[in-house]
């Protein structure tokens, strides 16, 4: 690249959620870094650029994206299977708002933020510069880094687009990835006379629900479910005092479960007991938990859907057949398969975790799992108002990103340590009390200006603090365990 030498303080790969996210903090707490942006694709969004057309965020809109600027409307959704509850922005609208982030915000910062997308960061051995290939040139460019390289591409996100199929499929069979089925309109005559949904995950369940409210009759529907997933309930997860209650409730009602639960399991299934967490098989014990969450409007509509395959991942599919590792499934000759198989994380990488702060680097985790804008932006924060690395981190553990109930009380307890250690910072809990990200601080703050009868509920998740955390880090360790001998059995798989 011609031109004046490039230099920066923080070099950030990836423009998605999360280096967005830190960047947006980071421009707000430290006025003179200057910073410089490298990334795949064409415009900023990180995965969204790639997801299917029907996407939407699970969780409201109002906790997702950056610090500075809202995301959704401050309104009710009043149809739908999210009727009652705070808008879901659809996958435009992401990529729409990053898009306006970085041109209203990023760029016009009186020269403080570069932008290279459409480039691949390379590796370099020297800690004090960065290296980048422009894609379509194949031009390399080095910068110097004057304080740390952010790298906000840890998770590794995969959607449908872009994962490479764990399965075999033969001549002449029709498969599509969700992003294609909107452009079935283009072949209205000629259809397929079934849909076959391959993957049990969330992606699975838009899906679904998308063949369902398009019209597809539920008998024209299988779906090869390898795991059944417990699913957050939705109606706990809503911002803003009206349902402030209903968010901690929540958090008490975990705790309380932890004290008798001898495992995960038990201590899921009492959660969907009470509602606060739901399943679309009543009947199967579900064997995975990856924060998907769900409201009883899809739970409904999904378990019209009665023609459930349970052989485990897929080895195969042909014409009118789906290979499992033990047997063969049937299904209509003329059935479109739909791919729902990609991991949205890769589980066994992620969860090596490393120390966020190393020196010249900084790898952003999730910090409160699986709020990833808002561990991002925490992150930011304390990158720039605490000192030495031993500081930021013990103020920033990763906590691990969850498979199955065992594992779920690992993060859990995670999220908790790192909450307890915020609070106790007056400078941490300042900056808590007006974060847009932070799904409950700006609320609890409000409701204390008021004197809020509502934070009567404080005193009963105090409570149960004392009453569950020995059972939380029991349920951990147990977790643990079972982390471990799934990163063991990972290994042995990689070397076969």
């Amino acid at each position: 690249m011609n031109g004046a030498p490039l230099e920066t303080d923080y070099l950030i790969i990836g423009t998605g959620a999360v280096g967005l996210a830190f960047a947006d903090t980071l421009l707000d707490e430290d006025p003179d870094a200057h910073i410089t942006f490298v990334d795949k694709h064409a415009k900023p969004g990180g995965h969204w650029n790639d997801a299917y057309s029907f996407v939407a965020l699970h969780q409201p809109s109002a906790f997702y994206g950056v610090n500075s600027m809202e995301l959704g409307e401050d309104r009710l959704d009043d149809h739908g299977p999210n009727s009652g509850f705070y808008p879901l922005a659809s996958g435009g609208e992401v990529l729409a708002y990053f898009e306006q982030l970085m041109n209203r915000r990023f760029l016009p910062s009186s020269g403080r933020v570069a932008y290279f997308p459409l480039s691949e960061y390379l590796e370099s051995s020297n800690s004090e510069e960065g290296r980048f290939r422009a894609i379509l040139s194949g031009e390399e460019s080095t910068i110097k880094v004057r304080r740390k390289t952010v790298d906000a591409t840890y998770y590794k996100t995969s959607v449908p687009a872009t994962h490479k199929r764990k399965f075999a499929v033969e001549d002449g069979v029709q498969i599509a990835i969700p992003g294609e089925l909107p452009e079935l309109w283009k072949h209205a005559e000629n259809l397929p006379e079934h849909y076959v949904i391959l993957g049990g995950g969330k992606t699975a369940m838009d899906v679904g629900v998308w063949l369902l409210q398009a019209g597809v009759d539920p008998s024209a529907i299988s779906w090869v479910c390898p795991r059944e997933s417990w699913l957050i309930n939705r109606r706990y997860t809503q911002p803003g005092p009206d349902f402030f209650e209903d968010a901690v409730s929540v958090q008490t009602a975990q705790l309380k479960a932890a004290v008798t639960a001898e495992t995960g399991h038990d201590f899921f299934e009492e959660l969907g007991d009470q509602g606060y967490m739901l399943r679309i098989d009543p009947n199967t014990r579900p064997e995975m938990f990856h924060y998907a969450t769900i409201s009883e409007g899809e739970v409904d509509l999904l378990r019209s859907i009665s023609n459930i395959i349970r052989h485990g991942r897929v080895d195969s599919i042909a014409p009118g057949k789906i290979t499992f590792s033990d047997t063969e499934v049937s299904v209509p000759q003329n059935s479109l398969f739909i791919d729902c198989t990609a991991t949205a994380v890769d589980f066994q990488s992620y969860n090596s975790l490393i120390p966020i702060f190393d020196e010249k680097r900084i790898t952003l985790q999730a910090l409160h799992v699986p709020l990833v804008s808002f561990c991002a932006a925490i992150a930011a924060f304390i990158e720039v108002n605490f000192d030495s690395d031993e500081e930021k981190n013990a103020l920033a553990n990763p906590g691990p990103l969850t498979d199955t109930p065992n594992t779920f009380p690992l993060a859990f307890l995670s999220n908790m340590m790192n909450r307890g250690a915020w609070s106790q910072n007056p400078k941490i809990s300042a900056w808590l009390a007006k974060s847009r990200l932070d799904p409950i601080g700006p609320t609890i703050a409000k409701l204390m200006a008021e004197g809020s009868p509502k934070l009567a509920v404080l005193g009963e998740l105090q409570a149960a603090i004392g009453e569950g955390m020995m059972g939380v880090q029991r349920l951990a360790e147990t977790g643990r365990e079972e982390h471990l001998e799934a990163a063991q059995s990972e290994r042995v798989k990689a070397v076969e």
